[in-house]
């Protein structure tokens, strides 16, 4: 049987770095999946040269869109065949379209890391109906300052978020336009008011950009959309159907707390998902999926699971992503799917 190996993108952040190896191991599983069916393989840590690598078998040679749909995989850095003592490196080619610094530039305290934010948008993309290579429309309903919304856009998807804390959305604005300019990216962007019967209810930045003036003529353009106000009112600023997957790092209760219907911040994030997944299972189109992390000293999976069941969606069998942060957080995640 063909055999294969993974090699591991270095991490910046050691934590992370060490629950890699394990994060692929149930990453490519999902990916497996969605590409092999029945017949998806079941990886296992092997060193060779001293150095980790995930490696698997298959029963026939992994065809190129095979091996490009693995490329996109959170944490690896080379895909090879292995033949005897050798490692044959295989062409990748990976989804991205912008520059990598899109994801990397920005550094703050309570920044999600880029490669789980990756993770996390790659399973919950494979377990709805559309392909990862497809135009998508993502929605983060808690995007901070668009960790979620940079990667969707890498992808070559629209991205759309929500956050309620003004600076967060302003510091998102400045960076982007920023970006923007200086990669030279023809682009329009504003941010405007958004008024209900005279009241202020939010801002809206609205970006749309192309890779090139011909692109834009052609109509080949992408599309960002950020609101700053509460993820409660997100069905006031959406229509329902709108996204193929909604994706979201509930908050910790560490950096920044989360905010119930009573006020005030609370360690818990379960309060504000079972106020919240109703309303934004409502804005995913049937077949679409909903991906969250959270910090399980703040609620149990179980939990979790069943505000999802009551939302309408179907919770994935996606084991195997919980992996220890600090002291303070251990992180997990939960996959569902609407129902077509």
């Amino acid at each position: 049987m063909p055999r294969y190996a993974l090699l591991i993108l270095p991490a910046f952040n050691r934590v992370y770095g060490e629950s890699s190896v394990r994060l692929t191991l149930s990453e490519l599983a999902v990916f497996g999946r969605r590409a092999l069916g029945d017949e998806a393989p079941v990886g296992e840590e092997t060193e060779i040269g001293g150095v980790p690598y995930v490696t698997f078998e298959t029963p026939e040679p992994l065809t190129q869109a095979d091996i490009s749909l693995l490329s996109n995989l959170s944490s690896v850095y080379a895909i090879f065949q292995i033949e005897g003592e050798l490692l044959r490196p295989l062409t990748m080619r990976r989804l991205d379209r912008l520059s990598s610094d899109l994801i990397t530039i920005q550094k703050y305290a309570g920044k999600t890391n880029e490669h789980f934010t990756k993770l996390l948008l790659n399973v919950t993309v494979l377990a709805c109906d559309r392909e990862l290579g497809d135009r998508l429309a993502v929605f983060d309903p808690l995007c901070g300052r668009g960790t979620t919304l940079n990667q969707a856009l890498m992808y070559g998807y629209d991205a759309y978020g929500i956050d309620v804390d003004g600076k967060d959305f302003e510091a998102y604005t400045g960076f982007i336009k920023t970006w923007l300019r200086n990669k030279r990216l023809k682009h329009t962007a504003e941010t405007v008011p958004v008024r209900r019967e005279r009241a202020l209810v939010g801002r809206r930045l609205n970006i749309t950009f192309g890779l090139s003036k011909e692109s834009v003529k052609a109509g080949d353009v992408q599309h960002l959309t950020m609101i700053n106000a509460d993820t409660l009112r997100s069905r006031e600023f959406f229509k329902p159907g709108s996204f193929d997957v909604l994706v979201t790092d509930a908050p910790y209760g560490v950096q920044h707390g989360s905010k119930g219907g009573h006020g005030g911040l609370s360690r818990s994030p379960m309060e504000l998902l079972r106020q919240a997944v109703p309303s934004w299972a409502g804005l995913l189109r049937p077949g679409g999926a909903m991906g969250i992390a959270w910090n399980t000293y703040g609620g149990k999976s179980a939990e979790l699971a069943e505000i999802l069941k009551d939302a309408g969606l179907e919770v994935m069998d996606y084991p195997g992503f919980e992996h220890w942060v600090d002291q303070a957080i251990v992180r997990d995640i939960i996959v569902a799917r609407k129902p077509t």
